[in-house]
């Protein structure tokens, strides 16, 4: 007896009608054409690990609470004196999610993370890199539910990048938007 796969909610809400609306939208000839979400990057850069080794430790296992993934120990790759920094020391960890579990990330991320923040007026429409890619930056990791505030002790920031296939921002907006990002108007 085979096991029928997991789709999350908002790849099927994709395929039933984000894609058709934006192919309405931008008039793709080729079902390919049409803008989907490729990838997406957590990274964490924890600048107190250059004292405490354990802090990246412990930040890289919020990050894989999280994600729903193993995440890994990024490290230096020059020295600088000025920070106190050594060559391949501990500085931060970073989580590249695809498939059902980039779905399922962005899903609570909107639904869940973002309305917990502190003053949220909406996420910044101008933070797109000009080949389709989105970036936003979160001050306090502990808004996720999967982060119990009294086990950690400590807050982190973090940056989240949702890489699309979408050649030009327009077009991503316009699939970020339909995926319910709350951008600023």
């Amino acid at each position: 007896m085979a096991e029928t796969a997991y789709v999350p909610r908002l790849r099927t809400e994709y395929d039933r009608s984000i894609r058709a609306q934006l192919t309405e939208k931008f008039g793709y000839a080729n079902v390919m054409q049409v803008p989907k979400l490729d990838k997406v990057v957590l990274n964490m850069g924890v600048g107190e690990a250059v004292n405490d080794r354990k802090k990246a430790e412990q930040a890289a296992g919020d990050l894989s609470l999280i994600a729903g993934q193993k995440a890994v120990i990024t490290y230096s790759r020059v020295a600088i004196s000025t920070f106190k920094l050594r060559e391949n020391q501990p500085i931060g960890c970073k989580v590249t999610l695809r498939q059902a579990r980039m779905y399922e990330f962005i899903d609570r991320l909107i639904t869940v993370a973002l309305p917990r923040v502190r003053d949220f007026r909406g996420l910044n429409p101008k933070s797109f890199d000009g080949r389709g890619n989105y970036s936003l930056g979160i001050k306090e990791h502990i808004i996720f539910p999967e982060i119990d505030f009294d086990k950690t002790g400590e807050s982190w920031g973090m940056d989240i990048t949702v890489c699309t296939t979408a050649k030009t921002d327009d077009e991503a907006r316009a699939l970020l938007t339909a995926f319910n990002f709350p951008f600023r108007q």
